[in-house]
């Protein structure tokens, strides 16, 4: 659905001749001292399938919503290429481009930029209104959106009227009565209260669960990211350190950056039987199977239950492993 290869931004007069005349393999701490130009993204690669939801990952100035901008060209790209649903971004004039923009691909930013003359409904339905459609019609379906993010009985109020997370649902909504392929997030929920964040984050994987968008979604919270993503990109001076998916990256971070994130968080929610499971016994029974793919969260209390081990099977129902209480203690405490 979405692919980037190779993908450089840098921040320069003369951007496009470093990068043709200087050392790709420097650092970009190098790179700005020799040149004065900024490396904001550092050849950068990867792939979002489509209707999954891809996060990109970091601190801040890691690059993490500049290669965000690039994709759609509102930044552009210094080097590399994109593809979205088939389309070259890159060769793309500026009327198609808009047309990429306004037809596939919706932004919701942290800022939700709700338009306060405006009444929520007319807010969310103004996309459509510049699209052309009637107001009967626009206003329908901004309601219908309106219903789906929870605020249904408040399309008369104004902005002024609502909280930072009713805000940001209009601006989620905004975004979806365009029905686009592809959202595009950029730390939405990141100025949101905790408890309205994590209201939000359950909503938004409600919604997704229903409409099988693809995402992209950048945080510099790897407890959000872990939360959200399908697969996780994080990244570290403009360059995309690691890629997979959070089993993965908290199972086997690559380097002590990532492993930094990932030792607050708890291995039980995240991993899988299958990480944790011993070479099946012999003569092992398929009684009380537990599924190797399911979180270890969700199998203690069956494992809590016996003082047996118990086998674990794959999709074929064949036995690959087995797991006890010790090996869930030590899973839950580690």
């Amino acid at each position: 659905m979405i692919s980037a290869s190779g993908v450089w931004k840098i921040f320069g007069t003369n951007a496009t001749q470093v990068l043709k005349t200087h050392d790709r393999s420097k650092s970009r701490d190098e790179i700005q001292e020799q040149t004065g130009h900024v490396v904001a993204v550092k050849d950068v690669d990867f792939a979002v399938r489509r209707g999954e939801c891809f996060v990109v990952m970091g601190l801040s100035g890691s690059g993490k919503s500049t290669l965000l901008r690039t994709l759609t060209r509102l930044i552009e790209p210094t080097g590399g290429s994109i593809t979205i649903d088939g389309h070259d971004v890159r060769a793309l004039n500026q009327r198609e481009l808009r047309e990429l923009r306004r037809s596939k691909v919706a932004m919701v930013f942290q800022h939700f930029g709700l338009f306060p003359h405006r009444s929520v409904i007319d807010n969310i339905a103004y996309g459509l209104e510049v699209r052309g459609l009637g107001k009967v019609k626009r206003t329908e379906k901004a309601a219908e959106i309106l219903e789906l993010v929870g605020l249904a009985g408040w399309g008369e109020r104004f902005p002024r009227e609502l909280s930072g997370g009713m805000q940001q649902r209009v601006g989620l909504a905004r975004a979806m009565a365009m029905d686009p392929e592809i959202l595009f997030f950029d730390e939405p929920f990141s100025a949101l209260d905790p408890l309205i964040r994590r209201e939000m984050q359950d909503e938004l994987l409600d919604l997704q669960s229903k409409l099988q968008k693809t995402m992209v979604f950048i945080t510099h919270d790897f407890l959000e990211a872990i939360k959200m993503g399908d697969h996780i990109a994080i990244m570290k001076d403009g360059e995309i350190v690691q890629i997979g998916t959070p089993e993965e990256i908290v199972a086997a971070p690559v380097d002590d950056y990532v492993r930094e994130f990932t030792e607050d968080v708890p291995r039980y929610k995240v991993l899988s039987v299958g990480k944790v499971m011993r070479p099946a016994r012999k003569g092992l029974k398929p009684d009380g199977a537990i599924r190797a793919n399911i979180k270890i969260e969700a199998a203690i209390a069956q494992v809590a239950d016996t003082d047996q081990p118990l086998a674990v099977v794959n999709e074929a129902e064949e036995i690959v492993g087995e797991i006890d209480r010790e090996i869930m203690m030590r899973a839950m405490t580690s």
